[in-house]
């Protein structure tokens, strides 16, 4: 997240392949490491110790719950909402990873470098969102992303270390993590990705799927 948010400083080189062609393939790139997440590992370890009707109440859940989210925000008017978001989805998904470590090592690896792959674009995109329509400066943005980056190991030691004996628990996780996961991609990077006459931004989707695809086929 404070990665993502460095990189949306460098916005005095004030060209047109930056500022849209560029972005738009950030934000892409970190959609297709969303779905590759989602699809290749997410579901499958989280479906292993659930029958087909509680899977799939989790990963409505998951979805339904961030549907209330972006009303709640949209109400508001925040002007963080990417942020909030991106907090929102880093919390469930840190506590299925640490979950994931506790299980199986190889998985965890390859969902925690689908994590920071999706949080860089994340970052990206709450910073642009915060420094547009806040007085808050760089540097206190930067750091408010470097305290919040710090929630990761906390639930992800809170996942290691109370929930291996609770399989149902960790697959109910993954699962709602999952729901939530597919909603944000749908509801806010998918639409911000296209731009007209310009064809490098959904293959931006498909090198961050097919980077988790290598990672998964390697672990497997």
């Amino acid at each position: 997240m404070p990665l993502g948010a460095a990189l949306a400083c460098f916005d005095n080189i004030r060209t047109d392949w930056l500022e849209q062609e560029f972005r738009h393939s950030v934000m892409a790139f970190g959609g297709g490491a969303l779905l590759s997440a989602v699809a290749l590992v997410l579901v499958p370890e989280g479906i292993t110790n659930l029958t087909p009707l509680s899977a799939s109440i989790y990963f409505i859940a998951g979805g339904f719950a961030f549907m209330l989210l972006d009303i709640y925000l949209n109400k508001i008017n925040t002007p963080a909402s990417q942020l909030a978001a991106m907090l929102s989805d880093f919390i469930p998904e840190s506590i299925a990873l640490g979950a994931a470590f506790a299980t199986d090592s190889k998985i965890a690896f390859l969902l925690a470098a689908m994590i920071g792959l999706q949080n860089l674009p994340e970052g990206f995109n709450a910073y642009r969102e915060l420094n547009k329509s806040s007085s808050y400066s760089r540097k206190k943005i930067i750091t408010v992303f470097t305290l919040m980056a710090l929630l990761g190991p906390v639930a992800g030691i809170s996942g290691f270390l109370w929930l291996l004996d609770y399989p149902h628990f960790i697959g109910a996780i993954m699962l709602f993590a999952s729901g939530a996961i597919l909603y944000s991609i749908f509801q806010d990077i998918a639409p911000q990705v296209k731009l007209e006459k310009h064809y490098a931004p959904p293959m931006g989707a498909i090198s961050g799927f097919v980077l988790g695809l290598i990672g998964y086929m390697a672990m497997s």
